[in-house]
């Protein structure tokens, strides 16, 4: 028995859920990415301990998986273990009048509702965000104008080594789409936020405004894996990419959407390697006719 074998026996003695050689492009949103060696949806929090722990003791690597919505994963896949959160980690619970509790498995969307539903204010502009609660504290995830870090009150987490621990105010190192958690390899368990009271059906309504303008702008009709580069300062990527005449731009079966040229999406078939290239293209064109450097926010492994 080999250490990715021992590693997936051992989770699957704590009741959760294993597979081997499990394909990548089935849990992200751009639809791209080779095999995983293991694939692990962990219930609770012991569980996860107990799983890092072991990983770490077998040094096998531990790649946390959120909802896949900022991520493109290589062709090969990834070598380790890929973990995401199910059970208990998928619970929002009040706590007090203005705070929630919730697990970092639970989807963005409805931790907006929840709030929205007990008349609480702050996190409109959070709803149609593609992703988890998990994902969204470790990137700092925005849009028009705010971030998710202005809420956030705390952070629950579990070290490499299987160590439980919070992270609370300006230890939590938030930044332009980053957090202590980008480099200190902890995975997020649990998030508390604070938020206002406020009036539902005005909540509702700017929830469904803002949706209703993601919509319309962004190719949600096809793979993707949601704006491909980091804001520039003082101004758009999307902007500078059309401008350099980019859009409609393909490589294989990746390309530059039409819609929102701060967009790549997988017009079917799309390779890791596919989109790689078009965004060193993208990176090149602008830098050589703007002197803009573009950065890009998606995630990278395998």
């Amino acid at each position: 028995m080999n250490r990715i074998e021992e590693l997936g026996e051992f989770a699957r003695g704590l009741g959760c859920g294993v597979r081997f050689g499990e394909p990548m492009s089935r849990h992200t949103t751009f639809r791209i990415g080779g095999p995983a060696d293991l694939f692990l949806t962990v219930g609770d929090r012991a569980a996860l301990r107990a799983v890092r722990r072991k990983a770490f003791g077998l040094e096998v690597p531990v790649f946390p998986l959120g909802n896949g919505s900022n991520l493109l994963v290589g062709d090969a896949g990834v070598r380790g273990a890929v973990v995401t959160l199910g059970g208990t980690f998928r619970k929002i619970v009040a706590r007090g009048e203005t705070e929630l509790e919730c697990g970092a498995g639970a989807s963005l969307a409805g931790l907006c509702k929840f709030a929205r539903d007990r008349s609480l204010t702050g996190l409109e502009f959070a709803y149609g965000i593609p992703g988890l609660v998990g994902g969204a504290a470790f990137m700092n995830a925005g849009a028009y104008g705010h971030s998710v870090s202005e809420a956030i009150v705390s952070c629950s987490h579990v070290t490499a080594g299987g160590e439980a621990g919070v992270l609370r105010g300006e230890a939590l190192g938030f930044g332009y789409r980053r957090s202590a958690y980008t480099d200190n390899g902890a995975l997020i368990t649990a998030v508390r936020v604070k938020l206002e009271r406020g009036d539902p059906d005005e909540i509702s309504e700017k929830m469904e405004d803002l949706y209703a303008r993601r919509k319309a702008k962004q190719p949600l009709e096809l793979p993707s894996a949601g704006s491909v580069f980091k804001r520039p300062p003082g101004q758009y990527a999307g902007t500078l990419i059309e401008a350099c005449g980019l859009k409609g731009q393909r490589v294989g079966g990746a390309v530059v959407s039409e819609k929102h040229a701060g967009f790549i999406v997988n017009a079917g078939g799309a390779t890791c390697e596919d989109v790689r290239r078009l965004i060193g293209r993208i990176r090149e064109t602008v830098f050589q006719k703007t002197g803009v450097r573009l950065e890009c926010e998606v995630k990278m492994i395998g």
